[in-house]
């Protein structure tokens, strides 16, 4: 009898040593995967520089570069050279000035297939933004682009672009512009119809992260270039804040991150109100924590 139960005292005894000693790998490899998990963290929060490239994606009437003798200026001025030297690598592709939503996404597109990497992400200002969202729905580029961050983009279009057509073909202005020898069809692809029509031909696509930041200046608030004061003040009247060109309403798309005082064109360093490479650079890095 007395063999029995002793039997039975050690079976328990291995079977609690078992359980404990099972426990207790559980818990070691637990607490290892959750250090290894905050130090991941921890590298993400620390990284100053992204997994993909970044395309900088330039605007309607906007270039890469201009070069003069003994100077070159940007269209994001000072932007390539913060982010490059913070170990980011850096794409400006080229499209034309002021055509069309389709032609310059075609260019668009056919500049990132050339390019030897296998996914980006595309920073755009104003309408590069709505470049890259036709090129990444209809033009196959979804696969190559990992987040597409649109700053000061027309996503609905802007009023300006509608009373730019109400000055008619005869207009001094188209005047002007028809000796340089551009088409006029990127100014009427952002008017609020045409914009209405193109959200709806051109759905967002579920593989890509797509992320906004608005810029206007609250009135009274802060300087806002001469030269863009009149749309400034139309756009107020019409539709509340704005950055001289587009109101800030018709900026958002996807995820906002955020906002900047600042003018359409202190967006990209070419005004007063922001420091853009530093704005830029910090655009970045939030990329970066994101595992992008």
């Amino acid at each position: 009898m007395w063999q029995f139960v002793e039997f039975w005292i050690w079976a328990l005894v291995a079977l609690a040593i078992a359980i404990y000693a099972t426990l207790a790998i559980v818990a070691r490899r637990r607490g290892f995967r959750l250090r290894e998990a905050r130090l991941a963290r921890a590298r993400l929060a620390a990284r100053r520089h992204t997994k993909y490239p970044i395309v900088l994606a330039h605007g309607w009437f906007g270039f890469d570069a201009v070069a003069l003798p003994g100077l070159r200026q940007e269209y994001f001025r000072g932007v390539r050279a913060a982010l490059e030297d913070h170990g980011n690598e850096v794409l400006v592709p080229k499209v034309s000035p002021v055509a069309s939503i389709k032609r310059r996404a075609e260019q668009l597109s056919d500049q990132l297939s050339r390019y030897d990497v296998d996914r980006v992400n595309i920073v755009a200002h104003s309408m590069g933004g709505l470049d890259a969202r036709y090129a990444i729905t209809h033009l196959g580029m979804a696969p190559r682009v990992a987040s597409l961050t649109t700053f000061g983009t027309p996503h609905r279009g802007t009023p300006l672009a509608d009373r730019g057509l109400l000055l008619g073909d005869d207009s001094w202005v188209r005047k002007m512009l028809s000796m340089t020898g551009p088409d006029m069809d990127g100014l009427r692809d952002l008017t609020v119809r045409r914009m209405e029509a193109f959200n709806e031909s051109v759905p967002d696509v579920p593989s890509v992260t797509y992320m906004s930041y608005l810029g206007w200046v609250e009135p009274g608030a802060g300087a806002v270039n001469r030269l863009l004061q009149p749309g400034y003040r139309f756009l107020n009247r019409c539709a509340g804040h704005n950055d001289g060109l587009v109101p800030a309403s018709s900026q958002r798309w996807g995820d906002v991150l955020g906002s900047a005082q600042a003018d359409h064109w202190a967006q990209i360093g070419w005004s007063r109100g922001l420091d853009a490479p530093a704005f830029y650079l910090g655009l970045v890095q939030t990329l970066a924590r994101s595992g992008f």
